[in-house]
């Protein structure tokens, strides 16, 4: 859903140094709000746990929990992230806010009942206990509701009820959980407990956000399967999006730096730790496509194929081309450059506090950093491009370039357990540098030729493309609507007998 909210605008056009960091901070909370929080749940978990007493082995189970939950929630939710986002997208261009709701309950149907018992039943077979089973499954169903409802808060963009909702998560997560270490005593399902409980007070002020925002009517639930019919690629995307980002995480678990926690619970410290951090850099980029590329950007962008849409001439058009081109050579450099000064900072002050801090960062730990942080911000950038490529509809050329990504980074991630520890990290730098020159060859063509990719490479006549997921939605929509009809019979009986 290109284009930001006139909020934020608004506020970007402020003056003062209190306007730009409130923008920013807004800004922040959309792109990176729940990412952020997962992080922040992490760290503040793991410190209230040492400073009541947990011990090392407990916490390392705790880190490994609520690490596997947020993994696999993020790769789950990746398969329908992006093809969600384009169906809400459409309808609301369509002016079909009734069925936007709908869609949100039918994507919810099919993943919590796949992710859930999938889940449990690979704890019960590595025999966890019964209360960690629970948690467990409760924070994962939290997680692949928040993810999945933060596709429809981009279109909401009511962002300081988005920030309350954060605030408020952490308020009652981690103000609850020091509480209750220091009245009843510390211990693992107590924590967990409440990181559940702070997940849960994000989703119920998520999805009172959008109660507000959209209407609560229509029957459309799994009318998005369509989507997947129609953008395959979107799929393809957001899928191997994931598997390049993390699988580099998971195969260093089984290296020569991972260890076996407990159970089916596995962690590399020495690595994590690094890459925990070395992440947060790509913040800033994302931070700034918003709050840079599509500020300056998308009103050029708009205005361009607004021209083809309406009554533009050519000059015109060529005009408007140019000005586009322009505007978004200078956004990406500026991009670019940013995450340069970001990357350069982390691996200097960023290094000199790391190593201050109690968290036993070593030679290796510090050599993974590095590299980690140069891995991250090439992809930051890498990613950035490849989301201008979905600008203008190059689903092919973006689905290609993450292929690239998560084939070079997982691959290469494998052939480093065969190497010397000192060289796990630069399979995903490797990866993050091939997605990032892909996806510059792919754009510099696509901008050569922008006015044929628009008119000529467009079938004459569109057809619709109707498969297995379009039959499989609506055979699903007959049934709900059966089933929803049923109801509201038996309703309208009961009243007619009360009355």
């Amino acid at each position: 859903m290109a284009g930001i909210g006139f909020e934020l605008k608004k506020l970007f056009k402020a003056t003062g140094v209190l306007g730009v960091l409130r923008a920013y901070g807004y800004t922040g909370m959309i792109t990176a709000g729940p990412m952020l929080l997962g992080i922040f749940y992490l760290m503040g978990i793991g410190i209230i746990g040492s400073h009541f007493g947990l011990g090392q082995e407990n916490r390392e189970l705790l880190t490994s929990m609520i690490t596997y939950n947020l993994l696999i929630s993020l790769m789950v939710t990746s398969v329908f992230g992006m093809v969600v986002t384009r169906y809400i997208s459409d309808m609301l261009y369509q002016e079909s806010e009734d069925k936007v709701l709908g869609s949100l309950s039918g994507v919810l149907f099919i993943i919590l009942p796949i992710g859930c018992p999938l889940y449990g039943v690979f704890q019960i077979v590595f025999g966890i206990k019964l209360i960690h089973l629970v948690l467990n499954i409760t924070m994962l169903a939290e997680l692949l509701c928040v993810w999945m409802m933060m596709n429809y808060l981009t279109a909401v963009k009511n962002y300081k009820g988005i920030l309350i909702g954060y605030v408020i998560s952490i308020i009652v997560s981690l103000g609850g959980a020091t509480l209750a270490c220091r009245f009843v005593g510390v211990s693992i399902e107590i924590l967990l407990m409440f990181v559940c409980l702070g997940y849960g007070v994000m989703m119920c002020v998520d999805i009172a956000l959008l109660y507000q925002y959209f209407p609560a009517k229509g029957n459309d639930y799994f009318s998005f399967l369509h989507w997947i019919d129609e953008y395959k690629s979107l799929v393809v995307i957001g899928f191997f999006s994931g598997i390049g980002l993390y699988s580099h995480l998971v195969i260093a678990w089984f290296s020569g730096v991972g260890k076996h926690i407990q159970g089916q619970y596995y962690g590399a410290p020495q690595h994590d730790i690094p890459a925990l951090f070395a992440f947060m850099t790509i913040l800033i980029t994302n931070i700034n496509f918003v709050a840079s590329v599509e500020v300056h950007f998308y009103p050029k962008y708009r205005k361009y194929y607004d021209l083809f849409n309406g009554k533009g001439s050519i000059g015109e058009i060529n005009v408007a081309e140019k000005e586009m081109k322009e505007v978004l050579l200078h956004e990406l450099v500026y991009t670019a450059r940013r995450q340069f000064y970001a990357t350069a900072l982390m691996l200097s002050i960023g290094m000199t506090l790391l190593n201050k801090l109690p968290l036993g960062f070593d030679d290796l730990m510090d050599g993974y950093f590095r590299i980690l942080c140069v891995g991250y911000g090439v992809y930051a950038i890498g990613n950035v491009i490849m989301l201008i490529l979905m600008y203008f509809t190059d689903y092919e050329g973006a689905g290609i370039s993450t292929i690239i990504f998560a084939g070079v980074s997982t691959i290469g991630s494998l052939i480093s357990l065969n190497l010397n520890v000192r060289f796990y990290g630069f399979a995903f730098a490797i990866g993050s540098m091939a997605y990032l020159i892909y996806c510059i060859i792919r754009l510099y063509f696509f901008l050569q030729n922008i006015p044929y990719h628009i008119l000529a490479s467009q079938p004459m006549v569109r057809r619709e493309t109707r498969s297995v997921f379009t039959f499989f939605g609506e055979d699903l929509n007959n049934i709900f609507t059966r089933v929803v009809r049923f109801r509201r019979s038996i309703n309208k009986k009961d009243k007619e007998e009360a009355l």
